[in-house]
């Protein structure tokens, strides 16, 4: 699956739905955000079950303000709902790769048991 751009008026059908949805907050003058793109579109290609989902926090101050988004680029991942990381930083393919499985691992009666 290719990337969707994610913005307020989207949000709810983006991430609403269930699932695991990964949301990468980036700005276009931002150098590592720019570096970290071609390796979050790669994985995306390599996960067709996964929602890949980008927030330009120039367009969308009001969704990185929700993620408290204070440095870019940020990773969130949110599943069922549930915002399960969220960390500045780019990462390489390989870690990448390992939070996606940490996350579909997880077993999420248990999350939210212990999120009481």
């Amino acid at each position: 699956m290719a990337t969707v751009e994610l913005t307020r008026d989207r949000f709810d059908e983006t991430v609403g739905g269930g699932g695991l949805v990964l949301i990468d907050f980036w700005a276009g003058w931002c150098a590592p955000c720019r570096a970290f793109a071609p390796v979050y579109e790669r994985v995306s290609e390599k996960h067709p079950d996964v929602v890949f989902a980008k927030v330009d926090t120039e367009s969308e101050p009001e969704l990185a303000a929700a993620f408290d988004v204070t440095s870019i680029p940020t990773l969130a991942i949110v599943r069922d709902r549930m915002v399960l990381f969220a960390q500045a930083g780019a990462l390489p393919e390989n870690a990448l790769e390992d939070l996606i499985s940490q996350a579909e691992a997880l077993d999420m009666d248990e999350v939210r048991r212990k999120a009481g």
